[in-house]
């Protein structure tokens, strides 16, 4: 048996979880295998996970024999445990119809280690970018449709992870910004490419507003990832001023990223699922289209 460190224990022996979206598998899509972190048994192979939205490593298959199911003492969910050394992974879920298959292994990556196949593991260089300017639905419903662009979360940044969820953000008493945490292809479609898009598609004048939506949750503001987000953002500012693009002055905020914390799953692809609803109609279909002629040649 491999020993663990405290913070794999934790989640192996004592059954805890590790935090929503700070897993190093969560996005991971190499292709290989998943094995115990504890005994090294095979679990998963690359082409049983997907991407489910949720913040921790998807799979709707298993390698046969390879994982146990345990139901919780509350009966409540099922726990999923390494079928040779008992190390919990996760939890199962059936009946979301995220994939054919109709189950969803939600597994923890501090449980797993990932085999590599090396004859045909090609790391990708994906990149991220995290940015606010009113209604996150917008924002979504716009990168969602660029090429490059590898997947479009809606959640809240700035705040702490008690006050992350759509109430209290809503109440404009938190910290946080409603974003869209954009997964992107650098060799497809570059940062600066992105924030063409994210100045076009609000209004940065405009302080703790876009439109009729008010608060603090709505401003503009670019949360960066690294130094060269920063450097460029405000160089796109100072441009887009000099330029006089808008008659009044930019009032985007540029913020170091610390955590991203995901929507509620209502919110999720919100404008594809109710886009006869008034809200997307009179706000967010405008937009979108606006922003489809406007970018027609970068649309997937």
């Amino acid at each position: 048996m491999r020993e663990l460190t405290d913070v794999e224990r934790h989640v192996i022996e004592e059954k805890g979880t590790e935090r929503p979206f700070s897993g190093e598998y969560h996005l991971h899509d190499a292709l290989g295998s998943y094995v115990c972190k504890r005994c090294e048994a095979p679990l998963y192979l690359s082409e049983h996970k997907f991407n489910a939205h949720c913040g921790w490593p998807a799979f709707d298959d298993e390698i046969q024999g390879a994982v146990k199911r345990v139901v919780d003492a509350d009966g409540q969910r099922v726990e999923i445990v390494c079928a040779q050394c008992d190390a919990h992974l996760g939890h199962v879920f059936e009946g979301e119809y995220l994939t054919e298959n109709n189950i969803r292994h939600c597994v923890n990556s501090v449980s797993m280690v990932f085999k590599a196949n090396a004859a045909t593991y090609e790391p990708k260089e994906y990149q991220f970018a995290t940015l606010g300017g009113g209604c996150f639905w917008c924002f979504e419903a716009m990168f969602t449709q660029l090429r490059g662009v590898i997947s479009v979360q809606s959640g809240y940044c700035g705040g702490d992870e008690a006050s992350a969820h759509y109430n209290a953000v809503c109440s404009g008493m938190t910290a946080h910004a409603e974003v869209v945490h954009i997964e992107f292809d650098p060799s497809i479609i570059s940062f600066k490419e992105l924030l063409g898009v994210f100045w076009q598609g609000h209004d940065p004048t405009t302080l703790n507003q876009q439109g009729h939506d008010v608060g603090p949750q709505y401003r503009s503001v670019v949360f960066v990832h690294d130094e060269v987000q920063s450097k460029l953002a405000n160089q796109m500012i100072a441009e887009l001023t000099q330029a006089e693009v808008w008659s009044k002055p930019i009032v985007t905020e540029i913020v170091a990223f610390n955590t991203f914390y995901g929507a509620e799953n209502e919110h999720k692809d919100y404008f594809e699922k109710n886009g006869e609803q008034a809200y997307c109609q009179m706000v967010v279909r405008p937009k979108v289209d606006k922003f489809r002629a406007a970018f027609a040649d970068k649309l997937k």
